[in-house]
């Protein structure tokens, strides 16, 4: 009989339990679909009326994650635990915490930092921490860029926060430039007003600012002379424009007969000292 009285004590406290915990877990798993209903509601809200991507990506997370917190606080409520001691507590321990998942931590404020910023958005051909490609995706722990060679890159926040960042698609106009190694028989200027003549022509290739050829340096074999000229990257492909260039220099060289000499090595050969 001495053991009834305590097994009937532990007992009574599982039955009182029992209600409050399924309370708990239905608190807990409404708060993660609610977190998931709520995030959809909050994208497609501010669909509507916020273009940029990449803020109503901010808000749907932020959403889904506020929504859980307060779903786990609620949940933890239904089970008489001490929410207030374990948020005090909590503070002691995100210290420790912090400090093993510092890694974690900074590229999530860095994540958030950029999707606040925005230097970039969901489709821009960039460079970050030095590598190229386009935006794919945007967490708030890396960023995930496509290379040129369908390569799928993924970079921590921090790496691509903390290094320089270059937006080729940011403003409309790229400059390209062609390089071309001119004889030193030729005439410069001939030479030069017969390339830009035909580069002025090429589709895609931009009147103003105007292609302009400048003499860069004396080469070994060569003048090395510079054509920049401009493209629109919104209407004409990058490349296709620069490929089309090159095309019309070779050309142009062929049809003026215009020396455009390989590298030269002079090589001398000497008899055996006497």
């Amino acid at each position: 009989m001495e053991l009834t009285a305590p097994l009937q004590t532990v007992l009574g406290s599982v039955l009182l339990f029992i209600p409050k915990l399924v309370a708990a877990l239905v608190t807990f798993g409404a708060s993660l679909l609610l977190s998931v209903l709520a995030a959809r509601w909050v994208r497609n809200a501010a669909g509507g009326s916020i273009d940029d991507e990449e803020t109503v990506i901010l808000l749907s997370r932020l959403t889904r994650w506020a929504v859980i917190i307060a779903g786990t606080v609620l949940a933890l409520d239904q089970v008489d635990f001490d929410v207030t001691g374990f948020v005090a507590g909590l503070g002691i321990a995100g210290l420790t915490i912090g400090f093993a998942l510092q890694d974690i931590t900074r590229n999530f404020i860095a994540g958030l930092i950029l999707l606040v910023r925005q230097p970039f958005e969901i489709g821009d051909a960039v460079e970050a921490a030095g590598l190229s490609g386009t935006v794919l995706n945007i967490t708030t722990r890396d960023t995930v860029l496509k290379s040129w060679d369908g390569e799928a890159i993924i970079l921590p926040n921090l790496e691509v926060f903390t290094k320089p960042i270059i937006n080729y698609s940011t403003l409309p106009h790229r400059r390209r430039t062609v390089r071309i190694g001119l004889g030193y028989g030729e005439d410069v200027g001939q030479a030069s007003d017969a390339f830009l003549n035909d580069v002025r022509n090429v589709e895609g290739v931009l009147q103003d600012p105007a292609p302009t050829i400048h003499a860069l340096d004396l080469g070994d074999s060569a003048l090395s002379l510079d054509v920049r000229f401009w493209v629109n990257q919104e209407a004409h492909g990058l490349f296709d424009v620069h490929s089309a260039v090159v095309r019309t220099i070779k050309e142009v060289a062929e049809r003026e007969s215009i020396d455009l000499p390989y590298p030269i090595q002079t090589v001398r050969l000497e008899g055996p000292a006497h």
